[in-house]
C-alpha cells in the first residue's frame, strides 16, 4: 500500500491496482474524468436525497432520519469501490469540511463526563445536558458531512454540474406547484391525510417557514442564472416563469422571515451583477456599468412586483393582510424576543463549550423567566443557538464557514465558462438567503434543507473541473490549426484538484 499526494487531492494507492485518474478520447484528442459505475451510484443518490429527503416531511422524523442515514452509509460504501476499482481513493481538500469536521470534535468533547458533580444541573455529569440529544445531533451532522464531502468529489464534470442545477430546478418547481395546490385544497393537512393541530403545513413540511427556506435555496438557481446573464435568450422566459412560481410560493407560506430573506436575495443578486467584473478582472466602463445596473434593477423590481401580483392572483391577498396584521401586532416578534432572551441568559452561563449539541429544549426550562412549564426545542435564531449549543467554539467554527463560502465563491465567480460564473453566484445567493432567515427561523435546523445548504456551498467552491476550458495553443506560420491534447499534468490538476 502506498500513499500519494496530488495537486488538491490525497490518493490512497493500492501499488498493484494504481490506473491513471483520466482516459485520452483517441480520435479527438481530448481527456476526460473516468467515472465508475460506482460513481455514477453515488452521485444518483445525491440527486435523490435532495428529492426524498424533503418530501418525508423534511426528514425530521426517525424514521427518515434513519433512511437519510442508510444514504450516508451507501455513499460510503459506493465511495469506497469507487476507489479500489480507480486504484486510489479520492478526497476533496476544500476547506469548508473543515467547520462541519470540528464541529463534530466539539460534540465529542461535550460528551465527555468532565462536568463537576456540584456544578450539574441534575440532568447529566458530561459536558452536555443531554448526551442523548447530543448524540443523534452527532449522527446527523456525520452525514451532512458525508453527502457534503461526496459532491465535492463526485460532482466532477461540466455535465454532472449541468444535472445537479437540472435536478434542483425542476424539482422545486413541482414543489412549488405542489405546495400551491395543497394550501389552496387542504391548507391544514400534508399530503391531503395528515392534520396538524400545533403547526401550519405547506407542500410536505411540517412548518411552513421550512418550506419557505427550501424555497429560498431552489429559487437560487433560475435566479441567479438569470442575473448573471448565463441562460440562452430564448430560455429567459422559461427560467424567469420557473423562479416566479417558487416565489409565489414562498410568499404564500406568509413567513415573514422568508419574505424578507427573498427580498435581500434579488437585492444580493442585483448588488452583485452590477458591480461585477469581467472574467479578465477588469470593470467594465462607467457607461456599461450605469446601463448594467439600470438593466439588474429593473429585472429585480419586475420580479417582486410580479411576485406579488401573482400571489394577489391566486388568492394570496389574505396572507398579505395576515402578513401586515402580524406586523402590527403588540408583538410583532410572535415571541420570539422572550426567546432570545433566555437563549442570551444560557449563553452566559456556558459561554465557551455551550449546553451541549440538542440540548437546547431540555435546558430552556430550567432559564426560562416565566412559568418555566412551556418546553422550547429551538431558539427561532441560529445564530444565537449556535451560542448557545456550542459556545464560542462553535460560534468561531460557523463564522470561519461562512467567510469561507464567501471568498471561494467569489473567486468561482470569476470563472470564465458563462454557466460556472452563474452557478457559482447563484448558489452563494442561495445560501445568503437562508443566512438571512436564520436570524428569525431555525430552518437550517430541518434536515433537508440543510441538506441543500451544503450541496449549494460545495456548487458554489466546486474548482475547474466544472468549467468548459477553452485552450489556445500558439501555431507557426504556414501549420494548419488543430486541438492540441491537455497535458497529463494539466489534467490532473483539472480533473483531481479541489482547491
Amino acid at each position: 500500500m502506498t500513499t500519494s499526494v496530488s495537486n488538491g487531492e490525497i490518493s490512497v494507492l493500492p501499488a498493484q491496482r494504481a490506473q491513471p485518474l483520466v482516459q485520452e478520447r483517441p480520435r479527438s484528442g481530448i481527456y476526460r474524468t473516468r467515472h465508475t459505475l460506482a460513481s455514477r451510484f453515488a452521485f444518483l443518490v445525491i440527486c435523490l436525497a435532495i428529492v426524498l429527503s424533503s418530501l418525508a416531511y423534511g426528514t425530521v422524523h426517525y424514521w427518515a432520519l434513519g433512511l437519510f442515514n442508510l444514504g450516508g452509509l451507501t455513499i460510503l460504501f459506493l465511495w469506497v469501490v469507487d476507489g479500489w476499482q480507480l486504484g486510489h481513493l479520492r478526497v476533496s481538500r476544500n476547506l469548508l469540511q473543515l467547520p462541519l469536521l470540528g464541529a463534530l470534535m466539539v460534540g465529542l468533547v461535550q460528551l465527555l463526563p468532565l462536568r463537576g458533580v456540584g456544578s450539574t444541573t441534575g440532568l447529566a455529569q458530561t459536558l452536555s445536558l443531554d448526551p442523548y440529544a447530543t448524540r443523534l445531533v452527532l449522527v446527523q451532522l456525520a452525514t451532512l458531512l458525508i453527502y457534503f464531502a461526496a459532491t465535492l468529489v463526485f460532482t466532477d464534470t461540466p455535465h454532472r454540474l449541468h444535472l445537479l442545477v437540472r435536478t434542483i430546478m425542476i424539482f422545486g418547481f413541482c414543489l412549488a406547484i405542489f405546495g400551491l395546490t395543497q394550501s389552496i385544497t387542504s391548507p391544514t393537512k400534508v399530503y391531503w391525510l395528515r392534520e396538524l393541530n400545533q403547526s401550519t403545513a405547506f407542500g410536505p413540511f411540517i412548518n411552513r417557514h421550512h418550506f419557505a427556506g427550501y424555497m429560498e435555496l431552489t429559487i437560487a438557481l433560475p435566479l441567479g442564472l438569470l442575473f448573471a446573464g448565463a441562460i440562452d435568450k430564448e430560455k429567459r422566459l422559461l427560467y424567469l416563469f420557473v423562479a416566479g412560481l417558487m416565489g409565489i410560493a414562498l410568499v404564500m407560506t406568509n413567513s415573514r422571515g422568508g419574505i424578507i430573506s427573498l427580498v435581500a436575495e434579488i437585492l444580493f443578486f442585483m448588488i452583485v451583477t452590477a458591480v461585477w467584473r469581467r472574467p479578465d478582472g477588469d470593470l467594465p466602463l462607467k457607461s456599461s456599468r450605469l446601463r448594467i445596473a439600470a438593466v439588474r434593477v429593473g429585472l429585480g423590481a419586475a420580479l417582486m412586483v410580479g411576485l406579488f401580483v401573482g400571489v394577489i392572483l391566486l388568492g394570496g391577498e389574505v396572507s398579505l393582510s395576515r402578513f401586515i396584521d402580524t406586523v402590527n401586532t403588540d408583538d410583532p416578534t410572535t415571541g420570539r424576543a422572550h426567546f432570545w432572551s433566555v437563549t442570551l441568559e444560557m449563553i452566559k452561563a456556558n459561554p465557551v463549550i455551550g449546553t451541549g449539541l440538542g440540548a437546547f429544549g431540555v435546558i430552556y426550562t430550567r432559564y426560562d423567566s416565566r412559568n418555566g412549564l412551556f418546553r422550547l426545542e429551538q431558539a427561532h435564531n441560529d445564530y444565537l443557538q449556535v451560542l448557545s449549543d456550542a459556545g464560542i467554539l462553535g460560534a468561531a467554527l460557523a463564522l470561519f464557514f461562512v467567510i469561507l463560502l464567501f471568498r471561494r465563491a467569489f473567486v468561482r465567480t470569476e470563472s470564465r465558462d458563462d454557466f460556472r460564473r452563474g452557478v457559482a453566484l447563484a448558489a452563494l445567493g442561495g445560501c445568503f438567503a437562508v443566512l438571512v432567515h436564520s436570524f428569525f427561523d431555525f430552518t437550517l435546523h430541518t434536515t433537508s434543507n440543510a441538506l441543500l445548504f451544503l450541496i449549494l456551498a460545495a456548487m458554489a467552491t466546486l474548482n475547474g473541473r466544472v468549467e468548459h476550458v477553452h485552450r489556445k495553443r500558439r501555431r507557426r506560420k504556414g501549420q494548419p490549426s488543430r486541438p492540441r491534447p491537455a497535458k497529463p499534468s494539466e489534467l490532473n490538476q483539472s480533473a483531481a484538484s479541489v482547491v
